[in-house]
């Protein structure tokens, strides 16, 4: 679920919709979002200063209704 979740927010900024893909790699107590867009996107999905980023590590932790884990996103290009 937050893993579409990743996906629908970063499709909506870029560009190049078809090139969003996201990685999830769950461990014991954490799981990493990898969110990969194409290089000429990589400004709009992290933003000016990276408010974007910020604003959907925000919401991806709102979203997040297992407390014990922790959930971690990273932007890649």
């Amino acid at each position: 679920m937050l893993k579409e979740l990743v996906e629908t927010m970063a499709k909506a900024m870029v560009e190049k919709p078809e090139e969003v893909k996201v990685n999830e790699i769950d461990g014991a107590n954490t799981v990493v979002f990898e969110l990969s867009v194409a290089p000429e996107d990589l400004g709009r999905v992290i933003g000016k200063g990276g408010v974007r980023a910020w604003a959907m590590r925000t919401i991806l932790n709102a979203a997040n209704k297992d407390r014990k884990k922790k959930y971690i996103l990273e932007i890649i290009s």
